[in-house]
């Protein structure tokens, strides 16, 4: 914030408490007042406001229905003066969010939101005043040669849900303030330009989505700063109301942002011009080696593949990694309907595969098996192995987890001539077969092929 005044013999007056405010945004800090935004407080009598819109439209949303066009109305003539109530209050608070950052070189946060439902307010002989969440935001319009940055007329919020954030490395305090909690940030909503105009130019983008979709920013208004931020979950009240308060602190010693203009590469100071070509190969070098560095992870990745098959669950990521597996061993497997399917020169056989945090696995994925098996036989597929690899105690390390199936389920897969294994004894023929890379695999198919009851011969293949 700004110094206070100056009485002219340098000496400056002592400061006012640093206060700030958060409206409806619960905030634990012993150094935040909290209040609603229908309250009493003004917005500019604080230094930094943090203030969350998600409840506002709540006021009218209450009380008044929407129409048979799922808009909500309402004519102040016949509602007692509430419409123009609603209307003064997002008035004054727009009022005092343009002095708070104009005037006061103030901070204020804002959870970023869509508008959500809108409400209609009469005039008689006028146009009805629309009225939503975000109406109460203040205004600010920054120009430069070639584009015009207008907030929030031509700004969007547009209603997306996800967590896949994508930080920019700004610099800014309060991106610093969301990598605090990188990986508990949910946004609802990402901000977009209706005329595409390069907001880089004019405010600080903080973090995108994978897309680029903007869903932090920070927008300068003169010395004051609106900075739009997404939602937390699992994050403290007080754990991040100290977050915050230290991003505000911190932003208080930053310049305001500002954008080079064109003009001033023609005004050059001694050794500028070698940083300037020392920086731009550190840059090739560091695109280089970034791009290096992609690479070798998509081949450890690639390499690693096989490893998924001891801890993971669920026909998204457990059969994948079982389709993997399969095909390292020399089978065709593909899957079809939560089973594997697999064939070769040695035979053809049914798969399925199950994994529990408890410790076995159960009848149920036995009697799967054999209805998959009886119904291959029964359309006329004709008969097939029936293999069931099972992960119980798929939390704990493989060589310490006890036996893996019921003795129902053994006895079952003995009786039907069943290959029952576990995903440590796939995963060891997988290792085997690319430890011994161009060999075929010939011996461990027939191995999975012929074994009836519980595969043992693993370590001897």
């Amino acid at each position: 914030m700004e110094l206070p005044p100056n009485r002219g013999d340098g000496y400056h007056l002592p400061l006012m408490p640093y206060r700030s405010l958060s409206v409806g945004w619960q905030l634990d800090h012993p150094r935040i007042d909290r209040e609603e935004f229908f309250g009493r407080p003004s917005l500019s009598g604080f230094h930094a406001v943090f203030l969350d819109p998600l409840d506002i439209s709540r006021r009218w949303c209450c009380d008044i229905s929407p129409g048979p066009d799922g808009v909500r109305r309402t004519d102040p003539v016949r509602d007692r003066g509430f419409g123009h109530t609603l209307s003064a209050w997002i008035g004054r608070r727009r009022t005092e969010a343009e002095d708070l950052l104009l005037k006061g070189g103030g901070i204020l946060v804002c959870r970023l939101r869509t508008r959500g439902e809108p409400l209609e307010i009469s005039s008689s002989g006028e146009p009805p005043e629309r009225i939503d969440r975000l109406s109460w935001l203040p205004s600010v319009s920054l120009v430069d040669r070639q584009h015009q940055f207008s907030f929030p007329s031509n700004g969007r919020f547009v209603s997306r849900h996800g967590s896949d954030v994508v930080f920019e490395e700004s610099g800014s305090p309060f991106e610093t303030y969301l990598r605090q909690f990188e990986g508990q940030i949910v946004y609802d909503a990402v901000y977009r330009d209706l005329l595409s105009t390069p907001i880089d130019r004019f405010a600080t983008v903080l973090a995108r989505n994978r897309v680029g979709d903007i869903v932090a920013l920070e927008i300068p208004f003169d010395e004051g700063r609106l900075v739009l931020v997404p939602s937390l979950v699992s994050v403290s009240p007080s754990q991040e109301g100290a977050a915050l308060l230290e991003a505000v602190e911190q932003s208080v010693s930053r310049p305001a942002f500002s954008t080079l203009p064109d003009w001033l590469p023609a005004y050059s100071v001694p050794g500028e011009d070698g940083l300037v070509d020392e920086l731009a190969g550190l840059r090739e070098r560091h695109a280089t080696l970034s791009a290096k560095i992609e690479e070798v992870a998509s081949r450890l990745e690639e390499k690693t593949r096989a490893k998924r098959i001891l801890y993971t669950r669920g026909r998204f990521s457990l059969l994948p990694a079982a389709v993997d597996a399969f095909r390292s061993l020399g089978f065709d497997a593909t899957q079809a309907e939560g089973l594997l399917e697999i064939r070769s020169n040695e035979g053809d056989a049914l798969v399925v595969v199950a994994a529990t945090t408890d410790e076995t696995i159960g009848l149920p994925e036995y009697r799967r098996l054999l209805r998959e098996v009886d119904r291959s036989t029964t359309e006329g597929e004709g008969p097939r192995k029936g293999i069931l690899v099972v992960s119980g105690s798929r939390e704990l390390d493989p060589k310490r987890r006890p036996t893996q199936f019921s003795p129902e389920v053994l006895r079952g897969c003995q009786s039907q001539g069943y290959c029952l294994m576990t995903t440590y004894q796939l995963f060891k023929l997988v290792q085997h077969t690319l430890e011994h890379k161009g060999g075929d695999a010939a011996d461990l198919r027939r191995l999975l092929l012929e074994s009836d009851g519980e595969l043992r011969q693993v370590d001897t293949a």
